[in-house]
């Protein structure tokens, strides 16, 4: 009965031990992907402010868009 008690003893750190690497796991990957989301939200925001100023440069350049160089 001794070797049962130990063994399930045993099993039980074995399990808490676990048990606490996956929660730092579980947190460190948490914050990575936070991280992410803040970094992913600047760059849409940059993106969404490049394409207004294209948008204001294309409208504001003289003559048409598309026009063949003079030399054609």
């Amino acid at each position: 009965m001794t070797n049962e008690i130990k063994s399930l003893g045993e099993r039980v750190d074995a399990l808490e031990m676990r048990i606490a690497y996956q929660d730092d796991a579980i947190e460190t990957l948490n914050q990575t992907i936070t991280a992410q989301w803040k970094q992913i939200d600047v760059l849409t925001r940059k993106i969404a402010e490049l394409g207004e100023r294209l948008q204001e440069a294309e409208a504001n350049a003289p003559g048409p868009a598309n026009e063949p160089p003079p030399h054609y």
